[in-house]
């Protein structure tokens, strides 16, 4: 594990990371000297985790109206103490996602969890996951995209979210339920993209569903014993990869065919559902995201 902590990076890392474009961050280093890059024995330029750090918190300054000229007069340690004295203020969202870039590229279980129960002392954990973990996750997104991560940094800091998701879903399980529908949420076979899910698991057990959670990758002959029920089922998955795009039509015609002359139905909730026209579903209703579903709530 410890052989996948990042701990040097390209200027197109940082423009990854910090949301500063590359060229703006070479116009920092040489007029006011705010990083020194290293080199390589090839005189490619690379930068430590501090440098990733300080850019991180020189972002957060001059977002917040700092001339960069009156930030490049502090000191270090001047400067990581106004950034942190400004997300106590009016930037805990920003200030927060730093923290868990830095706990995820550094492998940081310990940093994870003081930015987490700092946020708790502000927020309630819907909140937080919210205004700061889904806004975190998206941005893993990007970073997966242009080869910012390996896999490892995202299981890793995954991992730790959804942690918490249970902890937080265990802490609800006493609230009583008088709802007539019961939520049944999967994953299709082959899918374990769960977070989106679980969290959808939590807001429905919040709001006093009962709700059956069976994880990832589940096949459709499991679900049968649920569709035999004489209770109203309401079948929740998400679709990040699969089924593969060419299949999400063929899929929704197997449940649909499957739940039809029953009061039961599926919500699907996913980029990947606005792929297919539900004109001839009538079992079945999309969402592109958790929060458009939750909309509705």
């Amino acid at each position: 594990m410890l052989n996948n902590i990042k701990n040097t990076f390209t200027i197109k890392d940082l423009e990854n990371i910090s949301g500063i474009k590359a060229h703006t961050i070479r116009i920092w280093e040489k007029r006011y000297n705010l990083l020194e890059p290293k080199r390589t024995d090839t005189n490619i330029r690379y930068y430590s985790s501090e440098s990733l750090q300080k850019l991180l918190n020189v972002a957060l300054l001059n977002k917040h109206n700092y001339k960069i000229s009156r930030i490049a007069d502090m000191s270090d340690e001047q400067i990581k103490l106004t950034a942190r004295e400004l997300s106590y203020k009016i930037a805990v969202n920003d200030e927060a996602i730093n923290s868990l870039k830095l706990a995820m590229l550094q492998f940081d279980k310990v940093l994870f969890n003081t930015t987490y129960h700092e946020l708790l002392n502000k927020k309630t954990f819907r909140e937080v996951f919210k205004e700061i973990f889904i806004p975190f996750l998206e941005h893993i997104g990007m970073l997966w995209q242009t080869d910012t991560l390996t896999p490892a940094h995202e299981h890793f800091i995954s991992n730790l979210i959804i942690q918490k998701l249970h902890i937080n879903t265990e802490k609800l399980e006493y609230i009583a339920t008088n709802k007539k529908a019961t939520y049944v949420l999967f994953l299709p076979e082959g899918e374990i993209h769960e977070i989106g899910l679980l969290y959808l698991n939590y807001e429905l057990v919040l709001r006093g569903y009962k709700t059956v959670y069976l994880g990832q990758s589940l096949p459709l002959d499991n679900l049968f014993y649920f569709v035999k029920s004489n209770e109203t089922m309401i079948f929740v998955n998400s679709l990040t990869i699969k089924p593969y795009d060419e299949s999400v039509a063929e899929y929704f015609e197997e449940f649909n065919s499957i739940l039809k002359g029953t009061n039961h139905k599926l919500v699907s909730i996913g980029a990947k559902t606005i792929l297919v026209s539900l004109d001839n579903f009538e079992y079945v209703k999309t969402y592109p995201s958790v929060l458009k579903f939750l909309e509705e709530f």
